[in-house]
C-alpha cells in the first residue's frame, strides 16, 4: 500500500482524532512551534498508540513561517526517499497551497487539509459498503470543475486513485455497480453516461 506521510502543523490546527490515522499505512509527523509548551493529552495517547509510527518534530527557532519551513524540508527528505508517498499537510495556513501546487507538477502527491478526517485515506478506512464507497466518489464528481472519467478503464481508474489505491479490482468492481444502480451513470461499450452530473 502507498504510504500516507501525515504532517500536522500544530501552530494551525490541534486534531483530536489522530486516532483515526490507526491504519498501518499511515505515519504521522506533528510539528511543534519553538513557543508551544503544552499537548493536549487525547493528542499525546492517540501519537502514543502509533508508536514508531509517528513522532513529534519540535522547531528550534521563532520566525514567520519557521514551521511551514521545516514541513516543506521533511516532504522533500522523505519524497527522495520514498517518491511513492502521499503526503497530507494538516493546516489552515493556505501559504503551504504553491508548495503543494509546485509538488504535484514534479509528481509528487500531496494535499493540505484544515483536519484529518477530510483525508481520502481516513475516509476510506471507515467507510466499507460499497454504497458508501459509491457516495463517497460521487461527493468528489459532484465538486465544481471535477474531471469525469468518459470511459470504464478511467472510471476504475479514478475510483482506485480516489481510494488511495488501496481496493482490490473486485471492490472497483463493486463499487462501479453501486454507481450504476441509483442511475448516477451507465456504461456502454466502454463508454460512461453521467445522468446527473453534467
Amino acid at each position: 500500500m502507498r504510504p500516507n506521510i501525515v504532517l500536522i502543523d500544530l501552530e494551525s490546527v490541534q486534531p483530536a482524532s489522530v486516532g483515526l490515522l490507526a491504519p498501518e499505512y499511515f505515519r504521522v509527523k506533528v510539528f511543534v512551534g519553538a513557543t508551544q509548551n503544552k499537548l493536549s493529552f487525547e493528542l499525546a495517547t492517540a501519537m502514543q498508540q502509533l508508536g514508531p509510527r509517528a513522532e513529534y518534530v519540535k522547531i528550534a527557532g521563532v520566525g514567520k513561517n519557521a514551521l511551514d519551513f521545516h514541513i516543506a524540508f521533511y516532504i522533500g527528505r522523505v519524497a527522495a526517499e520514498q517518491p511513492e508517498s502521499f503526503f497530507h499537510i494538516i493546516s489552515k495556513d493556505t501559504g503551504f497551497d504553491p508548495l503543494v501546487q509546485h509538488l504535484k507538477e514534479e509528481n509528487i502527491f500531496c494535499r493540505r487539509w484544515e483536519c484529518l478526517e477530510e483525508i481520502p485515506a481516513v475516509k476510506a478506512a471507515h467507510v466499507k459498503s460499497p454504497e458508501e464507497r459509491a457516495i463517497l466518489f460521487m461527493s468528489r464528481l459532484l465538486q465544481p470543475n471535477a474531471t469525469k472519467p468518459r470511459t470504464e478503464k478511467t472510471l476504475r481508474s479514478a475510483i482506485s486513485a480516489h481510494f488511495q489505491r488501496q481496493l482490490a479490482d473486485d471492490e472497483i468492481t463493486a463499487i462501479v455497480a453501486a454507481l450504476q444502480r441509483p442511475g448516477h451513470l451507465s456504461i456502454t461499450d466502454g463508454k460512461v453516461v453521467y445522468a446527473t452530473v453534467d
